[in-house]
């Protein structure tokens, strides 16, 4: 059975008060929950998160990572730098991060590389605008999307790593993807990667945004 991940990525969103706050009723309100639960957050805040859900069963991941390990890039998050703050997963391609700040494919994929790299887990975000579901071409993007990190660190890869089905037209729009849209695409998704090898693509884990 796979197992179902639950996560909150709180955006460019909170501060120390409001934090602990949320992060001690988060705790108490997830003692009873079976499923792997997790919280994507701002850099800044990733060693409060790791000083209050060390001793829990919520993990703490970051919202972005460059692709590079060290160097002239200001502004950027290593990998090394988020290991440093007890991350164990990562978002990459989150499509805020695809469409503001033009993160093409193959950068998405050499970030997937290089968070599998570290021994984090990468949670690979795919999803598609509202004029591609209304052209019908859902299932391409996607497939593309997925074909491109495939091609750079293989099926393997996706053995560590989870896939976040993320319709780009129902953020912050008030719409939402019914379950038979979301089961529609992640069929597709499991498809794609069981040409590769069937074990992994029947893997990957359940993800689910709040």
């Amino acid at each position: 059975m796979r197992q179902k991940f639950i996560a909150g990525n709180w955006k460019m969103n909170g501060n120390l008060a409001e934090n602990q706050t949320r992060l001690t009723q988060l705790v108490k309100g997830l003692e009873s929950v079976s499923a792997q639960t997790g919280v994507f957050v701002p850099a800044p805040y990733l060693s409060q998160c790791k000083s209050l859900l060390s001793a829990t069963n919520t993990i703490w991941g970051a919202q972005t990572v460059s692709e590079y390990d060290s160097g002239a890039y200001t502004g950027e998050i290593s990998v090394g730098m988020l290991k440093d703050f007890g991350c164990s997963y990562v978002l990459v391609g989150h499509s805020e991060r695809r469409d503001l700040f033009g993160e093409s494919n193959a950068q998405v994929a050499s970030k997937f590389a290089q968070a599998l790299k570290a021994g984090l887990v990468p949670v690979l975000c795919v999803g598609e605008s509202l004029a591609q579901r209304e052209a019908g071409v859902t299932k391409d993007i996607i497939a593309e999307q997925i074909q491109v990190v495939l091609d750079l660190v293989g099926i393997n890869g996706f053995s560590k790593a989870v896939v976040a089905y993320e319709p780009v037209w129902a953020i912050g729009t008030g719409k939402t993807a019914t379950p038979e849209q979301a089961q529609e695409v992640h069929l597709a998704i499991r498809q794609q990667l069981a040409l590769a090898n069937e074990h992994i693509a029947e893997k990957n884990s359940d993800f689910i945004w709040w």
